[in-house]
């Protein structure tokens, strides 16, 4: 079981159509009341200047192997973000990059070095995701933060499960609904640069079987990457913690995003961090 990238790629355009509204792009209004919110599949052809035809052929998946300038004309029409244009062009064309696979790819593996710095950083909660939000290494404080991942059976060991699923994930966020819209917009983002994997099929059929937030937002096909950001904790030991967040990318393997949370010098959150490091030491095995 692998995603359907055709019909991924006719719900992207379609839910990125009903977003952009005539009257503020400069088309007429013919009035009457129309059966689909945003533009229609001929308004946006015209404003990409391709012929209807082909932008449907595009929207319906017919082929994989449009050509750079159609996606680009598109893409422009749409007034897609950088992550939205880059994740048509993944639907929309066979990818050429080196993160191409075709199948489900090869195991992840951590670096033994990288764990080592994730251990030496004893005061910043860090962590290791990888596909499909798969939590792959961690540190002592991430897991006092966060969860005793090393506790979970590997399967359980993921981003996504973990918040849809875990009825202390919801507890934990201050403003759950965000960080669950954010973590399945990640996975969709992950989604489109592995379609061809059938754990992310198998994931995201799992969620939208026993979460109904998940399958509300992962209709909305949002696309958001790890990059920075802040997320309030809500700790049952230490209380809240408001903490920033800064993600590195690995550049032998682009999958793998190490994730850093950052304290403002001072505060009381970094009074929490410092109290709830002294208790993962003394309660949390060294895994």
């Amino acid at each position: 079981m692998a995603l359907d990238r055709r019909a991924e790629l006719g719900e992207f355009l379609r839910s990125r159509r009903a977003r952009l509204r005539p009257e503020e792009l400069g088309l007429p209004e013919h009035g009457g009341r129309r059966r689909v919110p945003g533009l229609r599949r001929e308004e946006l052809a015209l404003l990409a200047g391709v012929s209807a035809d082909h932008y449907i052929r595009l929207e319906q998946g017919r082929t994989l192997h449009f050509s750079e300038a159609v996606l680009d004309a598109v893409a422009r029409a749409l007034r897609l973000e950088p992550v939205e244009r880059e994740h048509l062009y993944r639907l929309a064309r066979p990818w050429p990059g080196p993160d191409r696979t075709d199948g489900a790819p090869e195991p992840q593996r951590v670096r033994p070095g990288l764990q080592r710095l994730l251990d030496s950083a004893s005061d910043v909660p860090a962590y290791i995701v990888g596909r499909n939000t798969d939590v792959l290494a961690w540190n002592r404080l991430a897991a006092a933060l966060i969860t005793d991942f090393g506790a979970l059976p590997p399967r359980q060991r993921n981003l996504a499960r973990l918040v849809y699923l875990d009825e202390g994930m919801r507890s934990l966020y201050a403003d759950w609904h965000g960080k669950a819209s954010d973590v399945a917009a990640y996975l969709r983002l992950d989604a489109g640069r592995h379609p061809d994997d059938p754990r992310t099929a198998e994931l995201i059929a799992e969620l939208t079987a026993a979460a109904p937030e998940f399958a509300g937002l992962w209709a909305e096909h949002r696309l958001k990457d790890k990059t920075h950001g802040r997320y309030v904790y809500r700790h049952p030991v230490v209380g809240t913690l408001d903490l920033g967040f800064e993600t590195l990318r690995l550049p032998d393997d682009p999958d793998q995003a190490l994730i850093a949370h950052t304290v403002e010098s001072g505060s009381p959150s970094e009074t929490a961090l410092r109290l709830l490091a002294t208790w993962a030491q003394e309660t949390l095995p060294v895994r």
